[in-house]
């Protein structure tokens, strides 16, 4: 049976040796339409292709869209038979994948993020002679950044085109002042082959080369097409059109002009732990230097550099003068890594600096203060997650914003984002590359001339409901703030708006009025308008948004602003992290379905061309069952690792060890009976389970024919024909006859052990054991073995998905540790629902047991006896 093959952001480039699409299967037209109407964008591409080949062939359709984007659209035309993406709830979604993989009709999903796109690729096998239309269309709002607003496009349709076109249209109610276009893989004889044009409140851009223009050189049958193609263009700043209404819906874009900068206090908290050693420390201090040297004069800056210490450049802040910054630079060439990381002392500080300046006035009371944190690690020092978050919440009290860059993937992501967005700034990952310096100088860039503070946009009052963020700490030059509502009021006839804000020199306040008629019939008869388009923008604003106070929120609060957010993605059919495409295809006389999830950037990978397998796990369980099979779950990337250890019977091996709780689990292996003449390799169990707790003084010794507590110098033992639950101090087991065993240890370390009984006439098989954690969160950062060391988080990415032998099973490159493996997707079997078939959990295998992702080595986890 053919699998569907379903990818979002999937490198495609080793489909075959020559790099494109399966032979016989001709790209004949590919259109990538845009149409921009006040920053937000509704861009279609289409691609048509047909079989020339005499059998069918399997067809690829792969696009890159920006990461700010939500799929709003997919279609496959075949042979004149629509066949639709609907967007449903990810839950439902996932349970309806669920059943076809338990029914091998799927192959699996992939997700995963570049730097600023993401990859959405469908397969589907066409009949010889057939055409099929592929369509996806994606909605976004473009920022505005350093002035300019950018689309951006990833060129690459890997083979050349008979037709292929760009066409972008964008009406700007204000008035278009600047339309620039950029290509990576423009050259001088294609440049030419763009045009481009703006008038009034029009533009247009459009690029369509030839079959010929397309070609690396003459007679070559390989496309220039390849990279990126950027529009960036700005409005007219002194247009009265800054507010735009219709159909009860309003916008509102605020960016002033010919504002003095405010002088700025900024202090760099920087990591130099030991992971930070070698490019990484050295394209921090490339970036710091390059940073301070255009500190402008009247701004104040301090440095803290952290790792199990915490140190500072200077006690307090300093102003910038040419003294000052040429020691911060000879300062910065000193900085050195070593130590671990001792996050919340660095943050703790800067926040206490800022305080004391502003306290003191050190500073000017009319200025913009700022922390910018730079990390590659996780909060490992004497401090909780928890405890940091509200050390600085409390800390900060909102006055000063914190971005966070995290440098690269071995990071908690996750954790900086909320840390960033519960004080008013934004996390950013820093990717490592040759140009980590220029990112790191972009993102300052970005920040570095504040032209007000405490900006707050007020509008007609009682008259508006449903209002996006419409208060900000600072407005930064060459940006633009966005608020979006509905007018609630049916007899309003005119709206005012009303902007206040702190300056360089004085408070400011911003009026403006506008009637509301005449704003919609300016806007009624404008063809490159889409429908309903400013009541999208809002949607839009509004699901990113409730998605960003989510990711801070706890409890019932959370809770509404999942609802919230999920029935709006549903309504205004938005593939957001709430909500999945479900995709039909034909295959074998039977429709068959997958799932096009959207990304998130806490679970990104390295590079656009890496990419993330996302499985539909029925579990969150460690474990280790079968032949010994190991499931390593990761719940944070949705997916699983696996890897078997091949040992001979006899053998003990250290499952978890903790030092600090004194929790340790070992198994024995067992082997299925065989003659001696029998020179196979042994299949082999775990037949013995050794549990102990040196805390509570207990040993529990577990076999498939009984269960044995030492309790001190008290024994107790029980056969799996028991039913029960015992108690004890700091202690519970729980037997189900025949079934499982539940162990639980002090309030946060629990496990279950599942009995597998074999076929008595079978004559090979013994009974034998499988182990799953259920929780672990009491256990200490100290706990390891070769299940206990996944019980802290670690990073992997998966590149180049291609063929394996096994159909079913395509091999890939996976980055882990530092180390690069290849591994193979298969399924590893959990018993914890079903004791006697079990259910399948897709993984990632790592062969040579589990060598590359263990620390060390299988046998450095070989001990001498069950205790």
């Amino acid at each position: 049976m053919r699998c569907l093959r379903l990818f979002l952001c999937l490198s495609l480039q080793k489909r075959n040796a020559a790099g494109v699409h399966t032979k016989g299967i001709e790209i004949y037209w590919v259109k990538i339409d845009c149409r921009v109407t006040s920053r937000f964008s509704r861009n279609v591409i289409t691609s048509r292709a047909v079989n020339r080949a005499n059998v069918s062939k399997e067809a690829f359709f792969d696009v890159e869209l920006p990461k700010t984007a939500f799929i709003t659209n997919f279609t496959m035309t075949i042979d004149g038979v629509i066949y639709p993406g609907i967007i449903k709830e990810k839950e439902v979604a996932q349970k309806q994948y669920q059943k076809a993989v338990s029914s091998g009709q799927t192959a699996g999903l992939v997700k995963a993020s570049g730097r600023k796109t993401e990859k959405f690729s469908v397969s589907v096998n066409i009949a010889a002679a057939s055409k099929i239309t592929f369509e996806l269309t994606y909605e976004e709002l473009l920022k505005r950044n350093f002035g300019k607003y950018e689309m951006f496009i990833k060129v690459n349709p890997k083979q050349l085109v008979n037709k292929f076109e760009i066409d972008a249209h964008i009406f700007e109610p204000q008035g278009i002042s600047d339309l620039e276009v950029e290509g990576t893989f423009i050259n001088n004889d294609l440049l030419p082959v763009v045009k481009k044009s703006f008038s009034g409140k029009r533009g247009h851009v459009s690029f369509s080369p030839t079959i010929d223009q397309q070609r690396t050189c003459g007679n070559c049958t390989t496309s220039l097409l390849q990279g990126d193609f950027v529009i960036k263009y700005d409005v007219n700043r002194d247009s009265p059109n800054n507010l735009q209404i219709v159909n009860g819906y309003f916008v509102h874009f605020f960016a002033p002009k010919n504002l003095t900068r405010l002088p700025k206090n900024v202090v760099f908290v920087i990591d130099h732990s030991g992971s930070m050693c070698g490019r990484k420390i050295q394209q921090t201090r490339e970036a710091l230097i390059k940073i301070v040297e255009d500190l402008n004069p009247d701004d104040h800056f301090n440095l803290v550099p952290f790792e199990s210490r915490v140190s500072t450049w200077k006690d307090t802040l300093v102003k910038a003068t040419p003294e000052n910054v040429n020691e911060a630079k000879q300062f910065i060439q000193t900085i050195t890594c070593s130590g671990s990381t001792n996050l919340h002392g660095g943050l703790m500080t800067a926040i206490e600096m800022l305080n004391k300046a502003h306290q003191n006035g050190t500073v000017p009371a009319r200025s913009a203060s700022l922390i910018i944190m730079l990390t590659d690690g996780h909060p490992d020092g004497c401090k909780s997650t928890a405890r940091i978050h509200h050390d600085v919440q409390e800390k900060i009290q909102g006055k000063y914003p914190l971005y966070n860059l995290g440098f690269g993937y071995d990071l908690d992501y996750s954790f900086l984002d909320k840390l960033a967005k519960e004080n008013n700034g934004l996390a950013r990952r820093i990717y490592e590359d040759s140009d980590s310096a220029l990112q790191l100088q972009g993102f300052y860039d970005e920040v570095a001339n504040p032209l007000l503070t405490e900006v707050t946009l007020e509008y007609s009052e009682n008259a508006i409901s449903d209002l996006t963020q419409n208060s900000f700490k600072h407005f930064y030059d060459g940006s633009e703030i966005v608020v979006a509502g509905r007018i609630i009021d049916n007899d309003l006839n005119f709206f005012t708006t009303e902007v206040k804000a702190h300056g360089a020199f004085d408070d400011l306040t911003f009026s403006e009025q506008a009637d509301i008629e005449e704003t919609a019939k300016a806007l009624e008869d404008q063809k490159y308008i889409f429908e309903d388009y400013i009541e999208k923008l809002w949607a839009y604003l509004t699901i990113n948004q409730l998605l960003e106070k989510r990711t801070t929120a706890t409890g019932y609060e959370k809770s509404n602003l999942t609802a919230e957010a999920l029935e709006m993605s549903l309504k205004y059919k938005f593939v957001t992290p709430l909500t999945s495409m479900v995709v039909t295809k034909p295959e074998d006389n039977e429709d068959k379905e997958a799932i096009a999830d959207k990304p998130v950037e806490a679970e990104a990978t390295r590079a656009s061309q890496s990419y993330t397998y996302q499985s539909p796990q029925t579990t969150t369980y460690t474990s280790v069952d079968g032949d010994p099979h190991f499931i390593i779950a990761m719940p944070q990337k949705e997916d699983a690792l696996c890897f078997n250890i091949n040992e001979d019977p006899g053998t003990v091996l250290n499952l978890i060890r903790d030092p600090v709780t004194g929790v340790t689990v070992n198994g024995e292996l067992i082997g299925d009976e065989r003659t001696s003449n029998d020179a196979a390799l042994h299949n082999t169990y775990f037949g013995r389970l050794g549990i102990v707790n040196v805390q509570l003084n207990l040993k529990l010794e577990i076999t498939p024919k009984k269960i044995t507590l030492y309790n001190g110098s008290k024994q107790m033992s029980f056969t799996w024909l028991d039913e029960g639950t015992l108690r004890n101090s700091g202690f519970t087991l729980k037997i189900i006859k025949k079934r499982s065993l539940e162990v639980s240890l002090g309030a946060g370390a629990r496990f279950m052990v599942i009995l597998h009984q074999a076929w008595r006439k079978n004559g090979v098989h013994q009974d034998f054991l499988g182990f799953y954690t259920v929780d672990s969160h009491r256990l200490s950062e100290h706990a390891h073995g070769l299940l206990g060391q996944f019980f802290h988080p670690i990073d992997f990415d998966i590149l180049e998905v291609h063929p394996g032998s096994d159909p079913q099973k395509p091999d890939a490159t996976m980055i882990v540790k530092n180390n690069q493996l290849t591994v193979t997707r298969g399924w590893q079997k959990d018993y914890t629902e079903d004791v006697r078939h079990g259910t399948n959990v897709p993984c990632w295998f790592i062969h040579n047991n589990g060598e590359g992702l263990i620390d060390g080595t299988y046998t450095d986890y070989i001990v001498s006896s069950l205790f």
